[in-house]
C-alpha cells in the first residue's frame, strides 16, 4: 500500500501574552513565531528599538529585559511573557534624559543615530553588569553593538563619562 502525504497544517493560533514595557503593561495577541523586536515595533508602537540586520549581528535591535541586555530580534516574544521591558523610548524619566543619553550628546557619539538606541540600552546593562572598567572592556563589551558611520571612539567616551560618575 502506497503512503499519502498528510500535509502538516500549520498552527494559525495566536498566545496571548503581558509584556511591561517602559512601566505600562501590554496584552498582545501574538503568533508563536513573532519576535520581540516585532512586538515592540508593530504590536505596541514603539518604532525606536531599530530593525537592523535582524540577525542578532548588528545590535540595533538591543532591549533591557528585566535589567538584561538583549537581541529583540533574536528572542521569540512569547518567550519573555510577564517581562518588564525598557526600550530607547522608557529610559529618560520624567521628561530629563537618562546619564547616558547626555553623555551621547556631550561626547557627539551619534552620526546617522540608527545605531544610538541600541547601543544606549546595550551600555545601560553593560554598566549595570559591572564589568567594563577600561576602555578595552567597553570596547570589547560593547562589539555587539555597530555603528556604520564610525562613531565608537565617542561612543566609548559618553560609555566613560557615565561610569565616572558612578
Amino acid at each position: 500500500m502506497d503512503q499519502v502525504a498528510v500535509p502538516v497544517s500549520v498552527d494559525q493560533s495566536t498566545h496571548a501574552i503581558t509584556l511591561t514595557i517602559n512601566k505600562i503593561p501590554y496584552e498582545l495577541h501574538v503568533r508563536p513565531w513573532v519576535t520581540l523586536l516585532d512586538a515592540i515595533r508593530e504590536y505596541v508602537g514603539l518604532t525606536g528599538t531599530k530593525k537592523g540586520c535582524d540577525h542578532g549581528q548588528c545590535g540595533a535591535c538591543t532591549v533591557l529585559v528585566n535589567g538584561k541586555r538583549i537581541n529583540a530580534c533574536l528572542t521569540l516574544a512569547v518567550m519573555k511573557n510577564g517581562a518588564e521591558i525598557t526600550t530607547i523610548e522608557g529610559v529618560a524619566e520624567s521628561g530629563v534624559l537618562h546619564p547616558l543619553q547626555q553623555a551621547f550628546i556631550d561626547q557627539d557619539a551619534f552620526q546617522c543615530g540608527y545605531c544610538t538606541p541600541g547601543q544606549i540600552c546595550s551600555a545601560i546593562g553593560m554598566i549595570s553588569e559591572g564589568r567594563a572598567k577600561t576602555r578595552e572592556d567597553i570596547q570589547e563589551l560593547m562589539s555587539g553593538n555597530l555603528c556604520r558611520c564610525g562613531a565608537y571612539p565617542n561612543i566609548v567616551a559618553a560609555v566613560q563619562q557615565v561610569n565616572q560618575t558612578l
